[in-house]
């Protein structure tokens, strides 16, 4: 990477905006492919958004899902999603979506199912426990998640307002956007599953993007007061080589950490951890190169005008 002369002539800083609007264009072209992908696929809703059945089965003996999947949909459900529970075969998770003309669960629909699985699993098996989420609570949730995500933005923004001057809160708020739209183009692309703890991964990771742009944006603050005599292109990039250790080094944690939830937490917690990390991922270049190069074009051209 490039570097230039800061103010004493043996501190030499990395040259972050010089690259800022490539990595800018390129974040553009992922927002427009996103949008692309999320009209074209659309999303993979989970129950707590459709309705329907959460059932967790475990047994002493492997459990085929084959088997237990086709027992479902010859007893007309139709895409029933099976996934073995914390990566054993003794046990299964299964979400059937809500059939036309239930509107709640019964004693009936109870015996229906262990039917269904006494037709699937050859062997002694136990049905854990059968969740019913029906069509009046999924409605709900999907009212909450759009308020939830509403006053999440609006706090943000009102939060950074204050904090910064208006430049570099127009700076995060939209670098903002670009995080959550290109993670959803990754949820939708490769067929995701968004569920209550997908949504709560969303606005964990946009809790920590924020994080990383306000340390950012705190140091060039200070800067500006304690460099009057740089340009704004300097006191922008020496800001930024400053923290350069601080965010991969919380960046690099959060990651191994999130890793090691995808590998061994299981079913339950894939949705979450690998969101989450996607949006640790995203928020971190985000923070460093397009937030930042944001800010630098809007404090130019408010020291120019």
């Amino acid at each position: 990477m490039p570097k230039i002369k800061d103010f004493t002539p043996h501190n030499k800083v990395y040259d972050f905006i010089f690259y800022g609007r490539d990595v800018f264009f390129v974040f553009i072209f992922l927002c427009a492919i996103s949008f692309i992908v999320m009209k074209l696929y659309n999303f993979n809703w989970g129950l707590d958004f459709t309705g329907g059945l959460l059932i967790e089965v475990v047994s002493d003996k492997d459990l085929d899902i084959d088997k237990i999947r086709n027992s479902f949909i010859k007893f007309g459900f139709k895409t029933p999603v099976i996934q073995y529970l914390n990566n054993t075969n003794g046990g299964v998770i299964i979400r059937v979506p809500l059939m036309k003309g239930v509107s709640c669960f019964s004693q009936q629909i109870e015996k229906e199912i262990l039917n269904i699985l006494d037709h699937g699993i050859n062997h002694q098996f136990v049905m854990q426990q059968i969740n019913w989420i029906g069509p009046n609570s999924s409605k709900n949730l999907i009212k909450t998640t759009i308020i939830a995500f509403f006053m999440t933005f609006l706090c943000i923004f009102l939060y950074i307002t204050y904090r910064f001057e208006l430049t570099l809160s127009i700076a995060t708020f939209i670098s903002l956007i670009y995080d959550i739209i290109i993670t959803l183009g990754f949820l939708s692309v490769f067929y995701i599953e968004i569920n209550s703890t997908t949504i709560t991964a969303l606005i964990s990771s946009m809790g920590y993007s924020l994080n990383d742009k306000i340390v950012i944006f705190d140091r060039i603050r200070e800067n500006f007061s304690c460099m009057s005599k740089l340009s704004c292109y300097a006191v922008f990039n020496r800001s930024l080589t400053q923290v350069l250790n601080r965010t991969i080094i919380t960046s690099v944690t959060t990651i191994m950490v999130l890793l090691i939830l995808l590998i061994f937490g299981g079913a339950m917690l894939y949705e979450f951890s690998i969101t989450l990390l996607f949006g640790v991922i995203i928020g971190t270049i985000s923070s460093i190169y397009v937030a930042s190069f944001l800010a630098f074009r809007l404090k130019d051209i408010n020291i120019s005008s």
